[in-house]
């Protein structure tokens, strides 16, 4: 028996596709800056503080005066007891002036110029307190600080750009085919 056959043969397309990346360069330069700034100014005034201690009082209740002080109080106990004896006088001499009134008035002034005088006693603290006198001016800072703003520049530079665009090539190497062919063969069907 006679069978024909077809016999199909076929080749895929084979093809290339070249590709080249893009490339892309970024510079970017630093920026520029200036900064200025002035000196400031700190300003400190002081007032100095103050401390008077005046003992005086307290030298002259322990007998410690000086001269100009002694002087100053011999001179009034000397006024003072000045006008005492002229005031002391003139009213004795008044009593005696009315001597024909009663009582024993020469009696009691020899009585009254013969006796020493009755001081008073008493306790006392030496020196008394208070004597001292302190007085405390405390110190006076004044600060004062001037300052001064910065001056800055910024200069900003732009990024550097390359760009280099990729590039896709295709091609062919081979191309497709299709075979087809027509055989008659024959078989033996007897076996």
């Amino acid at each position: 028996m006679n069978l024909s056959q077809i016999r199909i043969q076929s080749t895929p397309i084979q093809h290339r596709i070249n590709i080249e990346k893009p490339v892309q360069d970024i510079q970017q330069p630093k920026a520029e800056l200036q900064i200025e700034q002035a000196k400031s100014k700190l300003n400190i005034e002081t007032e100095k503080s103050e401390l008077t201690i005046d003992s005086q009082q307290a030298r002259d209740e322990i007998d410690l005066k000086s001269i100009r002080t002694r002087i100053e109080e011999h001179a009034q106990l000397g006024y003072k007891a000045w006008l005492d004896a002229i005031g002391k006088m003139s009213s004795q001499g008044d009593e005696l002036m009315r001597i024909e009134n009663r009582g024993n008035v020469i009696a009691a002034q020899a009585e009254e110029n013969g006796s020493a005088p009755i001081y008073d006693t008493n306790i006392a603290f030496i020196p008394s307190y208070g004597s001292v006198k302190i007085n405390y001016k405390p110190a006076k800072v004044n600060i004062s600080f001037d300052t001064t703003p910065a001056n800055i520049q910024v200069k900003l530079n732009k990024p550097i750009l390359n760009y280099t665009p990729g590039k896709v090539t295709g091609s062919i190497e081979r191309w497709n085919s299709l075979q087809i062919d027509y055989t008659g063969v024959t078989i033996d069907v007897t076996k």
